[in-house]
């Protein structure tokens, strides 16, 4: 088995870290810099950065903010919000980032995926779909920060999303996240039973039995979690100590 992946979420508006709950109910956290040198220097795997409006206000991601966050970390780092085009890739790999994550920019055009992955390799590419389970439990894809519904179902989408060249997927579940329920393993069971590449599990996560959950259930490469790190409901180390009593194999 390789060895799963810890990883909080920097959900980063104006400047700010900021937490909701379904994608509403904003509320303000602590600085990108701040928060980011101490995940990376207190057991975190990696680290995401997403700016939550960049695609819904239609403007570029805020590089200042991904340059900074950058300079404090000893670990992988992993950027979205807002990329459109090779041009963003480009600007934000040279500003510190590691990988790349798209989400409706790939929606709307597709071939970005193919067109990354060729130029800087697959592992540089992450696809990160938002899923909502509507009233007939079809798990549909959302855009725009969860905002706009698409046509497109989860599962086929994560599929052509790695076969254009995606090299990891992360999938955050609208309907848990911040619930503090638990990762939604129907859907991320349906996804890694159909993809070969990694992916990461995100929203829900509220005890550290939900991480064993997503792992031993899902079968997931990584878990992704935001408040319940940034409130210190839950410390990492203690997460992974947990977690290898539990005969999981987790990154030292």
């Amino acid at each position: 088995m390789l060895a799963k992946r810890i990883i909080p979420c920097l959900d980063v508006r104006n400047g700010r870290v900021v937490k909701g709950k379904q994608f509403e109910g904003i509320i303000d956290v602590d600085s990108p810099e701040v928060l980011g040198k101490y995940y990376s220097e207190n057991g975190a795997d990696e680290l995401v950065f997403y700016d939550i409006t960049a695609s819904n206000e239609d403007r570029d991601i805020s590089l200042e903010y991904v340059s900074n966050v950058a300079k404090e970390l000893r670990i992988p780092f992993c950027v979205g919000g807002g990329i459109r085009t090779i041009e963003d890739f480009t600007r934000i790999l040279r500003k510190g980032a590691d990988k790349v994550s798209v989400n409706s920019a790939a929606v709307k055009n597709p071939n970005l995926i193919r067109e990354s992955a060729q130029k800087f390799g697959s592992q540089c590419v992450v696809l990160s779909i938002d899923a909502k389970q509507n009233e007939l439990g079809e798990y549909k894809v959302f855009i725009n920060g969860g905002r706009t519904e698409t046509e497109l179902h989860a599962v086929e989408w994560a599929k052509k999303g790695v076969e254009l060249g995606a090299g990891e997927i992360v999938l955050n579940s609208i309907n848990e996240d911040g619930m503090r329920n638990g990762y939604d393993l129907t859907i991320l069971k349906l996804i890694t039973d159909e993809v070969n590449v990694p992916v990461i599990a995100s929203g829900g996560a509220g005890t550290m039995e939900h991480f064993k959950e997503a792992i031993e259930k899902a079968n997931v490469d990584g878990v992704l979690a935001a408040s319940v790190f940034h409130f210190g409901d839950i410390k990492i180390n203690d997460l992974k100590n947990y977690l290898l009593e539990e005969g999981i194999c987790i990154r030292g």
